[in-house]
């Protein structure tokens, strides 16, 4: 039996990255896994190999910063699996650059999916894990969550703002047994930074990349499984994992 046997974990932005290396690890875990992200095709994927190595999923086309689909995802979980056991709230933008003569339909799409998605799907997850009595929060925000640095000003406005969010969160849910939990990463290899214009591209290969090995995103994925596995009496509450010669 696996350690997370029997248990239901909800997973967004799962077609890539971080969320899809957590929906296999929390699958070959035990876990009943329910995957959304924009990419219907790529959850297919995703979901048809989970279900070759045996394990029980569902997926759905999920825009997190509209907030009757992300209810709606939440809503889709529970009544398949009856139950919900953890949501990782990772679907994410990084759309980086100078604040001055910034493209404000960046910030304006950062704010929504950031910010927004993690709130509306928290949100619509709260009810039923107070009904039951237990359940895990956990949202992947960054080390730009805790420095904030030129060039990536709206990005750290998002995830110090999810931080601050979480922690209020965890007080406010201090007497239950609902465990709040950031996971704040330092580089990784994703999708996130190809968003970018290609001199923001080559801006980071040359500064805050420049001689680290960036970590995989299976590496994450493996903290996040540490996260929801410990005892029910010990919280994480903040985990910040960079790779060993990234500076800041």
């Amino acid at each position: 039996m696996g350690a997370l046997a029997g248990k239901v974990v909800a997973i967004t932005g799962a077609s890539s990255g971080i969320g899809e290396a957590t929906a296999l690890a929390c699958a070959r875990a035990g876990a009943k896994v329910a995957l959304a992200a924009r990419r219907e095709e790529r959850l297919k994927e995703l979901a048809q190999r989970i279900e070759g190595e045996g394990g029980e999923v569902l997926y759905r086309r999920c825009d997190v910063s509209v907030e009757e689909q992300a209810k709606a995802f939440i809503d889709a979980t529970l009544s398949r699996f009856g139950s919900l056991d953890g949501l990782v709230n990772n679907a994410g933008l990084m759309l980086l650059g100078p604040i001055v003569g910034a493209d404000t339909e960046e910030w304006r799409r950062m704010v929504a999916v950031n910010v927004f998605g993690v709130l509306y799907c928290t949100h619509a997850a709260l009810p039923a894990m107070v009904e039951q009595g237990h359940g895990d929060l956990i949202a992947v925000s960054s080390v730009a969550g805790r420095f904030a640095r030129a060039g990536a000003g709206v990005y750290n406005l998002t995830k110090f703002g999810i931080g601050a969010f979480y922690e209020s969160l965890r007080q406010e849910l201090a007497d239950t047994d609902i465990r709040v939990t950031l996971i704040e990463p330092g580089a990784v290899a994703t999708e996130l930074l190809s968003h970018n214009r290609p001199e923001v591209q080559e801006q980071m290969r040359q500064g805050l990349l420049a001689g680290v090995q960036p970590l995989a995103a299976e590496e994450i994925a493996d903290a996040i499984l540490y996260v929801l596995t410990r005892p029910r009496n010990v919280a994480i509450n903040e985990l910040l994992v960079r790779p060993v010669r990234q500076q800041r």
